[in-house]
């Protein structure tokens, strides 16, 4: 196969510490070493463009500004921006995340590619709500998204998601089950080095890293905490991004609880540093809901991934989404979702069981070697791109 003119666009800062940006470096790797020259298009995170520069091998990375006091007027800006980069130029294959950039690009996709290729991870028709309250409500702003995901699904040629919850749902949408390829996400089994878990100490140690969004369940593992101080010495230390107000709710629940000595919290930290906090407790909680953004749309938890690799322990909830990655009393302990009570009984069994953590441990750092590594998912993005081009 001769070289390809590869474009890959997304609503999305690179580099950043979201796992959103682990993975599209990852994937842009994979493409830019394998299949030809890459050019990686993201957001800036300034209001200017940072101009075309190379980031790794035939990976040439081009920053938009996406300006505005609203996510409609920050896609808008960063729409108008693509489009004038865009002039001149057209792909073999472009890839893109999301509607925010690439619904203008389905519409127009005759006169800028070949083939277009939609990597599905979230949907703003679900998703948004989420972080914006109002949107539940709004059946005319809904009803436009959904439509706008729908002629993206449509015009792709090849869609991959990584999630087999993922694509049942895309499948309910009418899009053709071979249209869509599950690949799930992967790790850096170097970065995420392993450690056997730490021997354990008078106090049980937890760790929670990721959003504070609601599908994430950040309050119910607080709640956990505060039923397993009654029993045992326990600590939880949060460890990611979050917004004002998400943070003051969550610290108004820890002091409702009269846990404040046990729970602390930090921003992001880089993936070094979060693989040292890995190694240094006993589990990872991703006590995820059961809501539609888990259950019907689905998703690949890659804290879930990160923390098997490292050797952590990790109490998750019993979702289609966590099993697709592992077994209960095998990879993992799977407890019931929303349940503090469910959450603590593990963290008790984590606490008094000997050999419980080694063994988890040691079987999930397995599952991720032999499934679940970036290389792997890598191999499988270019599978769909050569079944693309061989139609």
């Amino acid at each position: 196969m001769s070289p390809l003119q590869l474009a890959y666009i997304s609503f999305d800062i690179v580099p950043d510490r979201k796992g959103s940006a682990t993975h599209i470096q990852a994937f842009a790797e994979t493409l830019g070493n394998t299949l030809g020259t890459l050019q990686l298009v993201t957001v800036s995170p300034t209001e200017k463009t940072i101009p075309p520069q190379e980031i790794g091998n035939n990976i040439i990375q081009t920053q938009l500004p996406a300006v505005g006091e609203h996510l409609i007027q920050r896609v808008q800006y960063f729409r108008s921006m693509l489009g004038k980069w865009w002039q001149g130029k057209y792909f073999d294959i472009v890839q893109f995340r999301s509607i925010y950039e690439g619904f203008p690009i389905a519409c127009h996709k005759e006169n800028l590619c070949r083939y277009l290729i939609f990597e599905v991870n979230g949907l703003p028709s679900i998703e948004l709500k989420y972080r914006y309250p109002k949107v539940a409500s709004d059946r005319e702003l809904l009803y436009k998204l959904h439509r706008q995901e729908q002629i993206c699904l449509e015009a792709a040629d090849g869609i991959v998601t990584p999630s087999q919850v993922t694509k049942n749902y895309l499948q309910s949408r009418h899009i053709p089950p071979e249209k869509i390829r599950v690949i799930p996400n992967g790790v850096d089994l170097e970065t995420f080095s392993y450690t056997s878990p730490p021997p354990a100490t008078h106090t049980l140690r937890l760790l929670y890293f990721g959003t504070l969004a609601g599908w994430q369940g950040v309050k119910v593992a607080v709640d956990a905490i505060a039923l397993a101080k009654a029993e045992i010495p326990v600590s939880l230390q949060i460890i990611g991004k979050y917004r004002s107000r998400q943070l003051r709710d969550l610290q108004k629940r820890i002091r409702k609880r009269k846990i404040q000595e046990s729970v602390s919290i930090l921003p992001s930290v880089s993936q070094s540093e979060l693989v040292a906090w890995l190694h240094e407790v006993d589990a990872t909680m991703v006590p995820l809901t059961a809501c539609d953004r888990n259950i019907t749309q689905g998703c690949c938890p890659l804290k879930i991934l990160e923390a098997m690799a490292a050797g952590t322990p990790v109490i998750a909830s019993n979702l289609a989404v966590v099993r697709e990655l592992g077994s209960h009393e095998e990879e993992f302990l799977l407890v019931k979702p929303g349940s503090a009570k469910d959450i603590k009984e593990a963290m008790l069994r984590l606490y008094g069981e000997t050999g419980l953590r080694e063994r988890l441990a040691s079987n999930a750092r397995k599952r991720v070697e032999d499934t679940y590594t970036w290389q792997q998912a890598g191999e499988k993005l270019v599978e769909v791109y050569r079944q693309v081009l061989s139609v």
